[in-house]
């Protein structure tokens, strides 16, 4: 666990891949990062989450008050986040959007599906940073304007081009889900100031 920034409104932090972000219902799944935190920091609180598969940058609040002015730059959509992928197969274009609506497949949770009808609207935009023909594989960033629970990871995945290691939609299996949370911006709700913190890719 790496802290990236720490002062006595807030923390970001770097979530290891494989390590949940919060507790889960199950004694075996108490360990996760806002936990590890909170034993030398005990105000740090929870703001937003990353798939338990994906590691990068966490910003958690200190305290309620905190906790309430950085959710709601969240809820805004004021938060920048850019997160960086190896998926399976050459993507031709240099980038594009993906609009599908997402909503939890309850029979296989914590599986989502894209349904038209009931599903939440949800946005990602992709940019190539760089193919690799021999391995069929392409380095791409992203952005995903909405906040859908495994939206990076269908999304990409509803393209054809998997998340290399993403098993649950349709990879093959690899050492881990290449999904990592490289960039986070967002407004300092104390100074005013535009922060931005920058996470390199592990793989």
């Amino acid at each position: 666990m790496k802290l990236h920034h720490l002062d006595e409104y807030l923390l970001v932090a770097e979530k290891p891949a494989g390590l949940l972000s919060v507790p889960g219902r199950l004694p075996e799944n108490r360990d996760c990062l806002v936990s590890r935190l909170q034993v030398l920091y005990p105000d740090a609180l929870t703001v937003h989450r990353l798939d338990q598969v994906t590691s990068g940058l966490m910003l958690y609040a200190r305290g309620k008050v905190m906790q309430a002015a950085l959710s709601a730059q969240f809820e805004k959509r004021a938060v920048s986040k850019r997160y960086e992928a190896v998926v399976q197969g050459v993507i031709e274009g240099d980038a594009g959007e993906v609009a599908l609506p997402l909503i939890c497949d309850w029979p296989n949770r914590p599986r989502q599906m894209v349904d038209f009808e009931r599903g939440k609207p949800a946005l990602t935009r992709w940019w190539v940073l760089a193919r690799d023909a021999e391995a069929q594989r392409t380095r791409v960033e992203l952005e995903p304007v909405t906040g859908r629970s495994h939206q990076l990871r269908l999304h990409m995945a509803s393209l054809g081009y998997p998340i290399v290691g993403d098993v649950m939609y349709g990879a093959q299996p690899a050492g881990r889900v290449q999904l990592h949370a490289c960039r986070l911006g967002f407004v300092h709700p104390v100074s005013g100031q535009v922060v931005e913190f920058v996470s390199k890719s592990p793989f």
